[in-house]
């Protein structure tokens, strides 16, 4: 009989993430759900808005989360890991809270989570242990009674993150006409942050100059280059790009823009670029409208052959990841030796987020750290 996993003493796994518009009639107050708090008017938002509404006002997000629901359900029952797996948004529905109070009311108690970030930064870690905390406090103030909630470490790393854009490179590149494919540069996309966020994104002690953020995906980027170098014998250059820029703009963000990156490379003589979104677990609204749209009318203009290499999405080996670090996490709440699976110089991530990681410029409370009121 073959042997079944152990994933105690958690008892569920919470799917969080960012969220997204399903219509029309859904984007401006998804927007407003997104920017809270920081008064910008609506006639703003219906501007920002546009980006959504060239795709009939539908994010391909809750799609592409419904599809890993169902890799991440698939995957642990064929590895007989009897875990539930729950979905909740940040910002659309399903609503995390409503998901939390709804996995109360199921009798969970101790909750592993996964969030759709593989990388250390405010907004890519500890803003969802803050929304975390939040629907914590609604609960409780609802007198319902609170489960222990820990979140999954960053799998930047993990081979099965890192393996399937490694083909995904690869597969762009084959793409390429013959004549400019060995010459093609690769250009490694992320999300822009600001450079204060960068600098002091991960433990106390990565801070400074792009701090853990920058780091890590350096770290993958090195990972694709050597794999593609490894299976073609080509060494492409590359370089770590950024994209989705929206703080004002006195506000120094990391650089280079994209679109800048393909005017850049194009003067300087590449015959081609592969786009590849390491930054990114799935093909949303950012990858689909700064590159797929933006980008690629650009290097259009430019005349430069270019391609946009897949994401992650709900790869296999992605639930398989899940499934390991699932695992490796429940053993080591059990006290268990556990040799954690990471590629590259890093080395496997934290469990348990630091006091001082990731800090807010106002600092608020933030579940499944050292420093959660909720532990």
């Amino acid at each position: 009989m073959p042997d079944v996993l152990d994933a105690s003493p958690y008892d569920a796994l919470l799917l969080l993430s960012f969220g997204g518009p399903e219509g029309p009639d859904d984007v401006v107050p998804f927007l407003e759900n997104v920017t809270r708090g920081r008064g910008i008017p609506k006639e703003r938002l219906k501007e920002v808005g546009q980006h959504y509404f060239l795709f009939g006002g539908v994010s391909p997000i809750n799609d592409q989360n419904r599809a890993l629901l169902d890799a991440l359900r698939e995957d642990f029952a064929g590895h007989h890991l009897d875990l539930p797996v729950y979905w909740g948004n940040r910002n659309w529905a399903p609503y995390l809270t409503d998901t939390l109070r709804e996995m109360v009311r199921d009798g969970r108690r101790r909750i592993l989570v996964l969030a759709t970030s593989a990388y250390a930064s405010y907004s890519g870690c500890r803003q969802y242990r803050e929304n975390l905390a939040d629907s914590l406090a609604a609960l409780e103030a609802e007198g319902l009674e609170l489960p222990k909630v820990d979140k999954l470490r960053h799998y930047f790393n993990h081979p099965g993150f890192v393996e399937p854009m490694v083909d995904g490179v690869l597969r762009s590149l084959a793409d390429l006409p013959e004549d400019v494919r060995d010459g093609a540069h690769i250009a490694f996309c992320t999300h822009s942050i600001p450079n204060t966020a960068a600098d002091t994104s991960g433990p106390v002690e990565d801070h400074g100059d792009g701090g853990a953020y920058v780091a890590q995906h350096l770290d993958v980027a090195r990972l694709i280059v050597d794999a593609v170098r490894e299976r073609t014998g080509v060494d492409h250059p590359w370089q770590l790009v950024y994209q989705s820029r929206s703080g004002a703009p006195h506000i120094p963000w990391l650089e280079p823009d994209i679109c800048d990156h393909l005017e850049e490379r194009h003067a300087a003589g590449a015959p081609a670029v592969v786009m590849a979104p390491i930054g990114f677990v799935s093909d949303h609204m950012e990858v689909l409208y700064d590159l797929d749209t933006e980008a690629t009318a650009k290097a259009r203009e430019l005349g430069l052959p270019v391609r946009r290499s897949a994401t992650v999405g709900a790869d296999p080996r992605f639930a398989a990841a899940i499934r390991e670090l699932t695992v490796e996490r429940a053993r080591t709440e059990r006290g268990e030796d556990v040799t954690p699976c990471a590629l590259g110089a890093l080395g496997a991530s934290h469990d348990l987020c630091p006091v001082g990681c990731c800090p807010a410029r106002a600092p608020r409370p933030a579940a499944a750290g050292a420093d959660s009121p909720y532990a």
